[in-house]
Formats: C-alpha cells, sequence, structure tokens
C-alpha cells in the first residue's frame, strides 16, 4: 500500500496564475496538482492537493492527515506570517512536514522573512515557483521511505 502525502495551500492560490504573475507565475493550482501527482506517483506515493482561503479549514485537514497521511507539503501562502493556530496543529501531526514558497520569501517585504509554520518544519523550498513543489515531493518521498 503507497504512503499518502497530502499538499496543503492556504489563502490565494486559488488565483495562482492570475494574481501577481509577476511574483507567482503564470502557472496555476491545477499545474501543481499535476506535478504533485505525478512525483508521488514515481516515487510509489498517493497525494492529494487542497486549497482553502479559510485558516479553520487547513487546521481540520492537518488535523485529518494524523490518520490519514505519511507527510504535509504545506504553502500557507500569507498565513505562514501570522498563524500561530496552524503551528500549532502542524505540532499535532508526527509525520514530516515540508514547507513550501512560490517566490523567495526572503527578497521581498521584510514581514515575510518571518515564520511561524518554519517552527515546525522538516525543511523549507522558497523561489521555485512550483517546481518548489516537485523538490518538496522528492525529499518527502526519503522522508517517508526511512520512517
Amino acid at each position: 500500500m503507497s504512503k499518502h502525502i497530502v499538499v496543503l495551500n492556504g489563502p490565494n492560490l486559488n488565483l495562482l496564475g492570475q494574481r501577481e504573475p509577476q511574483i507567482y507565475g503564470y502557472d496555476t493550482l491545477d499545474d501543481v496538482a499535476v506535478i504533485c501527482t505525478s512525483v508521488a506517483s514515481e516515487l510509489g506515493l498517493q497525494s492529494s492537493l487542497k486549497q482553502s482561503n479559510h485558516e479553520g479549514e487547513l487546521i481540520d485537514w492537518i488535523h485529518e492527515a494524523r490518520t490519514h497521511s505519511a507527510g504535509i507539503i504545506i504553502n500557507p501562502a500569507a498565513f505562514t506570517h501570522t498563524s500561530i493556530a496552524l503551528l500549532d496543529a502542524l505540532h499535532t501531526f508526527e509525520g514530516p512536514v515540508l514547507e513550501v514558497h512560490l517566490s523567495n520569501v526572503h527578497k521581498r517585504e521584510e514581514f515575510r522573512a518571518r515564520s511561524f509554520v518554519s517552527l515546525r518544519a522538516d525543511g523549507v523550498i522558497a523561489g521555485f515557483g512550483i517546481n518548489g513543489y516537485a523538490l518538496a515531493m522528492r525529499h518527502m518521498g526519503t522522508l517517508v521511505s526511512s520512517s
């Protein structure tokens, strides 16, 4: 039986490809789903991608992952810099957590350099556009195969 990886995406990522393409590019969340599914399949994993503009829904999905998923890849978007609640939820998850950002948050506004999620994440990938999800999935494959 293959291991399941959940890929969670926070607010405004439903507008990926339309919103500020000079920062986030023209690829869509559907393109991200294709990449994640393809790489996961290559590694003998299953993946599902979810997106919400609502903090509570993301927290509920993290709670569900505790019993259904071997790992979490999360792009918390703006919640990265504001949500202690997401951090607390991630602390309840025992598997690996990887944080992904499309842009290089360290080259942007100063407030974006602070991540509450990073306090729980086993790794952070930033600035690689949607290819960051492929990198995260590949590393997740290594992490869950050794557990």
